[in-house]
């Protein structure tokens, strides 16, 4: 089981050897740092604490940062504990994008893009009212929500009823993805497909669960490899 905490940079393009466009997402990975590593016999449990996205002292409160001055590490802005990650990790060692390798497939964890407060019809997908002359005001209401009168059927209104409210910012897991590319160099991965969340946003990547051990070639043509020199350029010529 892998894990690595990221940021969406955004999507682009990348080509299969047969010409197919394929959309990709940008993650930046700066390198975990293991600030704890929990055990069964010590804790309870097994877990590797890491810490993510260097910040200056001044962001975080005191006992957030008493952590980092007792370790002698840089500060970190996120703090998260994975589940089920080896055992052989040391406090101080940094996980990197090379954890994963192109052909894996992996789930992406992220907050959706939040909307403030909506109504029915953009939360809920409910249908309109009519839109024609002397229809009224009531285009987008809601309608009806209690219940009629007697027995199981009270003058109320049921709980779970879909009405309009808060409508984004919920946790979601995409399964699945593709690895497309590691750039170590870069501290970058290539995902296949879209993942949850605006720009910048935080991205936990796993190990997939339900195809842990399939890896599949990603077929990416060459220019994701780094660009060849002028010099290397002329002595291919020659």
């Amino acid at each position: 089981m892998k894990s690595l905490l990221g940021t969406k940079v955004g999507m682009t393009q990348v080509f299969t050897e047969e010409g197919k466009a394929v959309a990709a997402t940008v993650i930046y990975v700066e390198p975990n740092k293991v600030l704890a590593v929990k055990t069964n016999e010590k804790d309870g449990y097994s877990a590797v604490q890491v810490g993510y996205e260097t910040v200056k002292e001044k962001t975080l409160n005191k006992p957030e940062l008493g952590l980092f001055k007792k370790l002698g590490f840089e500060p970190k802005r996120h703090v998260k504990e994975f589940r089920n990650l080896s055992s052989t990790y040391e406090v101080g060692a940094e996980l990197t994008v090379s954890e994963f390798a192109a052909g894996e497939l992996v789930d992406a964890q992220a907050l959706t893009k939040g909307h403030g407060f909506t109504g029915s019809i953009k939360r809920h997908n409910y249908k309109m009212g009519p839109m024609g002359h002397g229809a009224g005001y009531p285009h987008r209401y809601v309608g009806s929500i209690a219940k009629g009168r007697g027995g199981s059927q009270a003058q109320r209104v049921l709980k779970g009823t879909k009405l309009p409210g808060h409508y984004g910012h919920e946790l979601v897991t995409i399964k699945n993805l593709l690895v497309l590319s590691v750039m170590p160099e870069q501290n970058v991965i290539l995902v296949k497909g879209a993942i949850p969340g605006p720009k910048g946003s935080n991205v936990t990547l796993k190990s997939s669960n339900k195809a842990r051990h399939i890896v599949n070639d990603p077929q990416v043509v060459n220019y994701l490899k780094k660009p060849s020199t002028n010099e290397e350029q002329e002595q291919a010529s020659e």
